[in-house]
């Protein structure tokens, strides 16, 4: 079973062309526009074992908003398409991962209902282009597009890039987790019969 997609996203403030395949390991490019991003989306990929291509053209002169936003929203379009009627996953997935003094901790459902809980005290900076607070925006844009429920905290650290990062990894893993076909799975793992 092919388990990919491919999506295009143009508005009036970007243009996004996403390409993802659920089961592979961790190929494809990333060009933003925003540094810290392409590296925050190589993290997501190569932990996550997701093949993704993402080229994005956007309004950067009023920062990285948009670009970040829309990916996100590119990127759950394409988890939810990828995984069909969810039948043989896992459903469930979590990670925690450190990154030297950083830790975040993530937990994922692929429910069919978008609700993201962040917390984590992140320094407002830009990194390489990347407003650290839209660490969030990308999750709930995610979230919203794909239908999960998302909890991620990050429950420690004093270097932004290190916070942020160790978040990206924790999604990674915990997605990683949850789309895997589960072989005791024979059908859709819910007592609805449909997520």
């Amino acid at each position: 079973m092919s388990r990919v997609a491919d999506i295009s996203r143009t508005t009036s403030e970007t243009q996004v062309q996403l390409r993802l395949e659920l089961d592979g390991t961790g190929q494809g490019t990333r060009e933003t526009g925003v540094g810290f991003f392409d590296h925050l989306l190589d993290a997501l990929a190569r932990h996550g074992k997701l093949d993704l291509d993402v080229h994005v053209d956007g309004d950067l002169e009023t920062g990285p908003h948009h670009t970040v936003e829309d990916t996100g929203l590119a990127l759950g379009q394409a988890l939810d398409q990828a995984l069909g009627d969810r039948a043989g996953i896992r459903r469930f997935g979590e990670a925690t991962v450190p990154m030297d003094e950083a830790l975040a901790v993530c937990a994922i459902d692929i429910s069919g209902r978008p609700y993201v809980a962040f917390e984590g005290d992140l320094p407002l900076v830009t990194i390489g282009g990347f407003d650290s607070d839209l660490t969030e925006e990308f999750l709930r844009a995610l979230a919203n597009t794909a239908k999960l429920t998302l909890h991620l905290r990050v429950e420690r650290g004093t270097n932004p890039h290190h916070m942020v990062e160790a978040s990206f990894k924790a999604l990674a893993r915990a997605l990683r987790m949850a789309v895997e076909i589960d072989p005791a799975e024979s059908g859709v793992p819910s007592t609805k019969g449909l997520l």
